[in-house]
């Protein structure tokens, strides 16, 4: 798609924007409901896609982590919007009075979303929804590494909505960058901190604010005082939903050393408990692409070079698991911070262990690395829970579990430094879209007047008086 042609259908959202630059709650709610309606109503569809372009992807895995989100957050919408979108008063200071304040939300006009692969219809729609709720008109740039549910993404829409609506931009990396140089009201991108850099960088040029949705490498606190029966498998399956490919999927452990050998074992054993085979399960997710699986299988020979220990799950055929891209649970013990995988997003079913002695020290690790995504802590001991959370600094933060903090609507979903800026879900979701307008109402009776020139002793007097209500 040449860029005159995405400048154009931007160009025509916007003017359809601007001559309806407040819709109705009728309007939008309509909106929400042909959404749910063309997600529902192809829900068979976008497994059959998705799984055809990771190479194998479990139907209810999909229905799990991509369909049940997502009509959640279009309920969850529907509910709360038409409250979201009045005005609300605002507190007026004393020397101000008798005049008010009010915040008015306003949709910004057109903004544009650029979505990844690793869970391809959940995170192109969820900004979607916000940014329809908001009464925005949308453009969508999907991963060009998931072409099947790309294009059956731009057919679904496209039955239901006007190009002057929502428009899917389908294309490769090419389109991608002129997609994000597009003079957008606001832009968010969900993908890794790298490209998220570059993306930032085009957007500025245009001063297009931008939600930055990136990733990292998120910890697990493992505690002394943690239920083991609870702990290992919500990690095993936190790790291993789509095969590891998810922004806040647990990336590495921090725990005492004498724990270290027992816990990974239980790890492995719980991962051959979910899946008694890798090799051809229907449950179990592939690695995207092979540049992606030839990624991690450099991070594991990086990791073992250096004297890592690896242990594996189940015993499939190697040759027949790398046809597939199927990658199991790999365990990675004996690590130092001087192995990549340590030092890059693993973004697979590879974990690493690193040794911990006390909560200070995995604190003080944490610390000195990039702010990640999520955090996650496994304990029972209420004091050191609520150490952790004051005293560490994350996207977001699950205790006792993985994940589930994501799929949350009433708490905001984002990064922080390098791994994101801003937030969506729910009404955090529709102020990212909306422009919170400040209006001041001032009364007949101001008495500013008394502030005009020329100014006067009268004039200090009225000053000296003001700042005692300041």
């Amino acid at each position: 798609m040449p860029k005159n042609n995405l400048d154009a259908i931007l160009r025509t959202q916007r003017a359809a924007f601007n001559e309806n630059p407040n819709s109705s709650w009728g309007e939008r709610k309509n909106n929400l409901i042909k959404l749910g309606k063309a997600i529902a109503d192809n829900e068979a569809n976008f497994q059959q896609a998705i799984s055809e372009d990771f190479g194998n992807r479990s139907f209810v895995e999909t229905t799990i982590a991509e369909m049940a989100i997502i009509h959640g957050g279009i309920k969850h919408a529907l509910k709360h919007t038409q409250k979201w979108m009045r005005a609300r008063k605002a507190p007026t200071a004393m020397q101000f009075k008798p005049a008010s304040n009010k915040i008015i939300p306003q949709p910004l006009g057109v903004v544009g979303i650029i979505s990844p692969w690793n869970y391809p219809l959940q995170l192109a729609v969820m900004p979607l929804i916000g940014a329809l709720g908001a009464g925005n008109r949308v453009m969508i740039k999907p991963s060009e590494y998931t072409p099947r549910l790309s294009n059956l993404l731009k057919s679904v829409l496209g039955e239901v909505f006007s190009d002057d609506e929502i428009h899917v931009a389908v294309g490769g990396v090419k389109i991608a960058q002129e997609f994000s140089g597009l003079p957008f009201d606001h832009l968010l991108f969900t993908g890794s901190t790298n490209v998220g850099r570059i993306v930032a960088g085009a957007a500025s040029k245009n001063l297009t604010p931008v939600t930055l949705e990136l990733g990292g490498k998120s910890p697990v606190i493992v505690d002394d005082s943690a239920n083991m029966s609870l702990t290992i498998p919500r990690i095993t399956n936190g790790k291993l939903l789509n095969a590891g490919q998810t922004c806040v999927a647990p990336d590495y452990l921090l725990m005492p050393e004498r724990e270290i050998n027992a816990f990974s074992k239980a790890l492995i054993a719980k991962a051959e408990e979910f899946y008694p085979k890798f090799a051809g399960n229907p449950d179990y997710t592939s690695i995207i692409a092979d540049s992606h699986y030839a990624r991690l299988q450099g991070l594991l020979e990086d990791a073992q070079n250096k004297g890592a220990t690896l242990r594996t799950a189940g015993d499939d055929d190697t040759q027949v698991m790398a046809g597939e891209r199927r990658i199991p649970l790999t365990v990675v013990t004996n690590t130092t911070p001087d192995m990549k995988i340590m030092q890059e997003e693993i973004f697979g079913p590879l974990l690493p262990i690193l040794a911990s002695e006390t909560l200070e020290d995995s604190m003080q690790y944490v610390q000195e690395h990039d702010r990640p995504l999520a955090l996650y802590w496994f304990g029972e001991d209420k004091a050191k829970r609520e150490h952790v959370l004051r005293n560490s600094i994350s996207g977001g933060v699950s205790i006792n579990e993985t994940a589930w903090h994501v799929v949350q609507e009433d708490i905001p979903f984002g990064g922080v430094g390098p791994s994101g800026m801003g937030a969506y879900h729910g009404e955090h979701g529709f102020k990212t879209f909306s422009h919170m307008k400040g209006v001041f109402f001032q009364s007949k009776f101001s008495g500013g007047k008394m502030l005009y020139p020329p100014y006067t002793e009268k004039t200090q007097k009225v000053l000296k008086m003001m700042k005692k209500f300041m």
